[in-house]
């Protein structure tokens, strides 16, 4: 197995794949909230310039994942309680829209397709599968409620938050793991029977009490480890 916590790039010189990689990385935990990010080191592990690597760090500060400035490291976006309110606050009122927007639109054949992701986080919990993998389906699932949507400007506003919401995500299911666990699979469940068969307000509140109970979570998992520090 290959131990290096990153992989090259395919293509040289390509800041995009830079990205790619580097936010792959970001999202499988091997590079954890508050980890430097060194030009150099990057450069070497990727087999590009360190003008790409550079430029492929800009953008992963557009997406909000890193941080970065004069005279100070370059490190992953570690998340503070304002953080996490401004982000779930976006997200819940997004959310809500792309599901009561979904109910009306979503073909059948998408919405089997949530049913799949479900049965997949379910099939990957007794199987073991880390947070990383978990997470994935978990993001993959919400992609496919905006792609049942049909709304491109409502999509390009979640693809705007897309990144912090996984990193937001990866850091709350890695503070409360057994918490995260435990809803993952039912609470996605539900959205998606509701989304086929539901009143259309239930749908709604449930939608926003699932994004609430995250940023609860994560709240409360950063509370509980700046107080163990």
């Amino acid at each position: 197995m290959d131990d290096a916590p990153i992989r090259k790039a395919s293509r040289r010189g390509l800041a995009d794949e830079v990205a790619d990689r580097v936010r792959e990385a970001i999202f499988e935990a091997r590079y954890p909230p508050g980890a430097p990010l060194r030009e150099v080191e990057l450069s070497a592990l990727l087999g590009v310039s360190r003008g790409a690597v550079r430029e492929g760090l800009s953008q992963l500060e557009r997406e909000g994942l890193i941080r970065t400035g004069w005279h100070r490291p370059t490190t992953v976006v570690e998340a503070t309680p304002a953080d996490v309110e401004e982000v779930y606050t976006v997200r819940a009122a997004l959310d809500r829209l792309a599901a009561v927007t979904a109910q009306r639109t979503a073909t059948a054949h998408q919405l089997d397709e949530l049913d799949r992701l479900v049965d997949q986080m379910a099939t990957e919990m007794t199987a073991g599968a880390g947070v990383p993998r978990l997470l994935s389906l978990d993001m993959a699932f919400h992609d496919q409620i905006y792609a049942a949507a049909g709304n491109r400007r409502l999509t390009e506003a979640w693809q705007a938050l897309h990144s912090q919401v996984h990193l937001f995500q990866l850091q709350r299911a890695s503070l409360a793991l057994r918490q995260y666990r435990a809803l993952v699979v039912d609470e996605h469940r539900h959205i998606a029977n509701m989304l086929r068969d539901g009143d259309v307000q239930k749908l709604e509140r449930l939608v926003g009490e699932h994004v609430d109970s995250a940023r609860r979570s994560l709240l409360a998992a950063l509370t509980e480890a700046a107080t163990a520090e």
